[in-house]
This record gives C-alpha cells, sequence and structure tokens, in this order.
C-alpha cells in the first residue's frame, strides 16, 4: 500500500510522473528515429516498468475520500465481510464480484483486482494493433483526460470501456467480442451507448455520416438545451444513468462545473477532426479503423446533446476512452508524413498536456 503517500497529493504525484515521461517520449521523438532497434528495445522493457508502476500506483492507493467513489466501495465491502447482505438490483457482474471478493480478500486486494481489469484490456489492445510500438499507445491511455478517474473514483465506469477494448481486441472473433461487450454492460449499464453506437457503425460504414452527425449535435445540443436530457432520461434507461442525466437538481453540488463545456468540446473534437483528416485528407480506408471512427463519433454526439445535464461527464468517457485509438492507429500502421515519430511525439505532448492543464495547471493558478 501507498498509504505513507499524503491522499491529497497522490493524483498530483501521479500527473507529474506522467509529465516526465511524456518529455522523455517528446524530446526521444525529435532526437531519434522510432525505426532505431536501440529506441524499440528501449520502450519495449520502459513499457512494462511504466505499466506495472501505474497498476501498483493505481491498485494500492490509500482509501480515501479524495477518490470519491473508491471510500464508497470500500464501505459496501467492509459490511459486506461484517455479514450484511447487499441488494443486487443493477450492475450485477461488478456488485457480484465485489460480493465475492469480500468473502477472501480484503479491500486493497480488491481495488488491486479491479486495477489489474482495468489496465489489462488497454495493454493487450496496444499490443494487438500496434505491434512493437504498443507503449506509445498504451501511455496515451495512460495520459488521456479522465483515465486516472475512471480508475479511482467511477470504477464502474472505466471497468465497462475497458471490456470493451477487450472486445474490439477479439475484434475478428464475434462470438468474444460481444461476450465482452455483455461482460461490459452488466459491470455498468451506460455501455448501451457505445455497444448501439458500434452496431450502428458497423451496419452502414459510410464515415462522412457519422462525421456530420457529430457536427449535427452541436448547433441541436446549443438550440435544445434541457430538452435532449429530459428526452433521452425519459427512453427508459437503467436507472443510474437516468439518474446523470435528470437529476441535476440533486447532485449539482458533486459537479464541478453545469453548462455547455466549450473546453471539452474542443477536446472531444480534436478527435473528430483528426480521425477525418486520416480518413477523408490522407485515404486510410482502413474497416477497423473506420469502425472505430463511427464508434466514437455517435457516442461523442450523444454526450454533446447532454453536455448540460448533471453528470455528463460519465457520458464523455464513453466515447474519450477511444480517443488513443483515433489518434495513433494510423500513425503506426501507415506512413502518413515525413518525419513521422516527430510529429507523433508532438501530438502526444499537446494531447497529454490538455490532460496536465486540466488536472494541474489550471488549479494551481487558481
Amino acid at each position: 500500500m501507498f498509504d505513507w503517500i499524503p491522499a491529497e497529493y497522490y493524483t498530483v504525484i501521479q500527473y507529474h510522473f506522467l509529465f516526465v515521461i511524456a518529455l522523455l517520449i517528446t524530446f526521444h521523438a525529435i532526437i531519434f528515429d522510432v525505426k532505431d532497434e536501440q529506441s524499440i528495445n528501449f520502450f519495449y522493457a520502459f513499457g512494462y516498468v511504466v505499466m506495472v508502476a501505474m497498476l501498483f500506483y493505481m491498485g494500492l492507493r490509500p482509501i480515501s475520500y479524495v477518490f470519491d467513489d473508491t471510500l464508497a466501495y470500500a464501505d459496501a465491502f467492509r459490511l459486506l465481510q461484517a455479514g450484511k447482505e447487499l441488494k443486487i438490483e443493477k450492475d450485477y457482474l461488478f456488485n457480484y464480484f465485489l460480493k465475492f471478493c469480500s468473502n477472501f480478500i480484503d479491500i486493497h486486494s480488491f481495488f488491486f483486482i479491479v486495477a489489474f481489469l482495468y489496465i489489462l484490456p488497454c495493454y493487450l489492445f496496444s499490443r494487438k494493433y500496434f505491434k512493437k510500438y504498443w507503449f506509445f499507445a498504451l501511455f496515451m491511455f495512460f495520459c488521456s483526460f479522465s483515465f486516472w478517474s475512471y480508475g479511482t473514483n467511477g470504477i464502474r465506469n472505466g471497468l465497462a470501456t475497458s471490456f470493451f477494448l477487450l472486445g474490439l481486441y477479439y475484434y475478428d472473433k464475434k462470438y468474444l467480442m460481444y461476450s465482452c461487450l455483455a461482460v461490459g454492460y452488466f459491470m455498468h449499464a451506460s455501455l448501451v451507448i457505445p455497444i448501439v453506437a458500434l452496431i450502428i457503425s458497423g451496419l452502414y460504414k459510410n464515415p462522412k455520416i457519422y462525421f456530420y452527425i457529430w457536427l449535427l449535435a452541436i448547433p441541436l445540443s446549443l438550440v435544445g438545451g434541457s430538452f435532449w436530457t429530459n428526452f433521452f432520461g425519459g427512453l427508459g434507461f437503467e436507472d443510474r444513468t437516468e439518474g446523470y442525466l435528470t437529476n441535476a437538481e440533486k447532485n449539482i453540488n458533486a459537479i464541478v462545473k453545469v453548462g455547455f463545456r466549450w473546453d471539452f468540446l474542443i477536446y472531444s473534437g480534436s478527435a473528430v477532426f483528426m480521425g477525418a483528416y486520416f480518413i477523408f485528407k490522407k485515404k486510410i480506408t482502413d474497416p477497423f479503423y473506420i469502425h472505430i471512427f463511427g464508434i466514437y463519433c455517435i457516442a461523442n454526439a450523444f454526450w454533446i446533446l447532454v453536455i448540460t445535464a448533471a453528470y455528463s461527464n460519465r457520458f464523455a468517457y464513453l466515447s474519450w476512452f477511444l480517443m488513443p485509438a483515433i489518434f495513433a492507429y494510423p500513425m503506426f500502421r501507415y506512413k502518413i508524413w515525413q518525419e513521422q515519430y516527430k510529429v507523433f511525439g508532438a501530438i502526444l505532448f499537446a494531447y497529454f498536456m490538455f490532460t496536465y492543464y486540466m488536472f494541474i495547471i489550471k488549479y494551481m493558478l487558481k
């Protein structure tokens, strides 16, 4: 356990650690060629060090209010250990998993296993689709906005999206893919949104349509306001999902900021326009990439429509978790630019700096 690190500095230390690695990758990209064998061997080994460090640091964090829902999960776990009954009516797999673990292990071991299940699909996805460059993709997952939050706070959401990535790992084995999606759904029912997006974009493979859908969602959200949150809230979503949409008055104290988030829209749009650039300008016709692009556009468009909802960040992550794939997939599978590794280094650093700004710099300047 890392209880010797003050909980209030725990997350800050993690982002400073990632900042140092982002600088290392960026300077390496400026100076060296990624095809250099020594570079590949270094990052291949270094990637495992970083991944294991992230796993232990996230999984053995202090049980503190600083991590919000971590404390609630810990309380439920201890009540189960004390013999209390847990009424399970939703998120069946997660809750039965919680109940099962309470019979055999302590709370720290439970969170370590959860962190392992959260990180492992990111690693497997990166290894399959990025081969020897897997660490660069995995690091983009680690430095994504909200990756840390959904590994330490909204862990049901985080686990659900990781099982979605595991489903994409089995993309060529449909029965395994849909099994992973089902597991993710029963971890947290909000995963229905990217699952529906996957089905739709798999049936109709026209990326221009999904790009236009995303663009159209912006004026519709600005004009419609709360209409969309009420509309989707009345479609019969699972209780908690519906609550994220419609219970703003009850949840207002739990939110940093409510309203139309232009900063988050710009962040989301960076992946949409980067994907559109690769597909329409650079003529990337890879069916897998086009499918992921469609999933992202649909799921993110949904979030834009409900952007003013109390917990709209929970819906944003249902598309944001795919951003590393949108950015990195073409750059490590196709020749797009001269000095491509240098361009990637600049993109990765800019991508991380949004996260670093939102969590560190922005609050230091207050």
